[in-house]
This record gives C-alpha cells, sequence and structure tokens, in this order.
C-alpha cells in the first residue's frame, strides 16, 4: 500500500510495448474470427425466416449489423497497434543505430584523442627522411669500388695507342712485306717537315689492300 500519492508506473522497453501490442492484435483478430461466425449464424436465421417469420428474420439482420459494427470498429484498433508496433520498432532500429554511431564516435574520439596534426605530419617527415637515407646509401652501395687507387687517363690512353700501334705493325710484318724494302731513304733529313705519321684507319686500309695483293699473287701461281 502507498501511502504518500501513486506508485510510478514502470517504464516499459520497447521490447515489451511491442510484446504487449502483439498479444492485443492477437486477441482482437481472434474475436473478429469470432464475429464472423456470429454473423453467418444470424445470415442463415434471417433467410431461413425470411418467408416464414419476417420478425426473427428482422431480428436476426439487426444482430449481424451489430456485429458487422464491431467488426469495423476492430478493424480500427488493430490498424491502430499495428501502426504503433511498426513505429515502436522504427524508433527501436533508430535508437540502436544512434547507439551504434555514438559508440563509434566515442571510439574515434579516443583514438584520435592520441593524435594530433603536427604528430601525423612529424611521422610523416620522419618517414621521408629514413626512405631518403635508405635510398642514398643504396646508391652508395651501387657504386664500384677503386681502394684508393688514382689513375691517369692521358698516360692510360698513351699506353692503349701504343699497344694498337704494335698491333698494327705485327700484323703487317704477318703478311710478308718487308717493311725495310722501298726507295732508298736520303741520309740527310731534308729541310722539308716530314710527311705525318698515318693513322690508324689509314694503317688498316693499307693492310686489308696489302693482304688482297698477296692473295691475288698466291692466287697467280
Amino acid at each position: 500500500m502507498h501511502l504518500f500519492g501513486k506508485a510510478k508506473a514502470t517504464q516499459a522497453s520497447p521490447k515489451d510495448a511491442i510484446i504487449k501490442l502483439r498479444e492485443s492484435l492477437e486477441m482482437l483478430e481472434k474475436r473478429e474470427k469470432y464475429l464472423d461466425t456470429k454473423i453467418e449464424a444470424e445470415l442463415k436465421i434471417a433467410k431461413s425466416n425470411a418467408t416464414k417469420n419476417k420478425r426473427v428474420a428482422l431480428m436476426a439482420l439487426k444482430r449481424k449489423k451489430a456485429y458487422e459494427d464491431q467488426i469495423s470498429k476492430i478493424s480500427g484498433s488493430r490498424m491502430t497497434l499495428e501502426t504503433q508496433v511498426m513505429a515502436i520498432e522504427n524508433a527501436n532500429v533508430n535508437l540502436e543505430t544512434m547507439n551504434a554511431m555514438a559508440a563509434g564516435a566515442a571510439a574515434m574520439k579516443q583514438i584520435h584523442g592520441k593524435l594530433d596534426i603536427d604528430k601525423v605530419d612529424s611521422t610523416m617527415d620522419d618517414i621521408r627522411d629514413q626512405m631518403d637515407l635508405a635510398n642514398e646509401i643504396s646508391e652508395a652501395i651501387a657504386q664500384p669500388v677503386g681502394f684508393g687507387a688514382e689513375f691517369d687517363e692521358d698516360e692510360l690512353n698513351k699506353e692503349l695507342e701504343d699497344l694498337e700501334q704494335e698491333e698494327l705493325d705485327s700484323r703487317l710484318l704477318d703478311t710478308g712485306i718487308d717493311l725495310n724494302l722501298g726507295p732508298s731513304v736520303p741520309t740527310e733529313i731534308p729541310a722539308v717537315a716530314q710527311a705525318p705519321r698515318p693513322n690508324r684507319k689509314q694503317v688498316v686500309e693499307d693492310d686489308v689492300d696489302a693482304e688482297l695483293a698477296a692473295l691475288q699473287a698466291s692466287m697467280a701461281m
């Protein structure tokens, strides 16, 4: 017993409300089916007494009409309850969706609370610096190692030319041509400048011509 006013009504959860509404819908559906059977029965009575006893037939039609009015009201009540069920279900879905979205927002806020744009920029700068350093190290490793030796390129080129000249001279000797034969060379060097030393291209061409002449001579024998 409550001495100080009425007790507060317990707040029903969406699930409990939906269950209660569905129970009411089921009850109204059963009531509607029962009234349908009563209407069919009164209609039979009216048909069977339409010519024999009009008063009985008329009373049966009145009862039938009353049952039809009740069914009409029940149909309206069922529509209202079904609308409430759908509204509660939609509201419950929206509530669950909002709760999920709120939980997601809270999780993102917690994660972003440990980050800021300055930290992100700093981290990205560190990553770029380390990538640049890795590329520089890779390029340094790929460079050939001379073990500290330095060479005179001009001296090497001069030595290479001498070797090429020796090779050409050797090939000319192999053709059987005596390099000492030819017109007598004056003992005194004329005042005019000596002819320039044949270059490699000229020597190669002379070599080819000499080999060709030797081949033709051997074929004529």
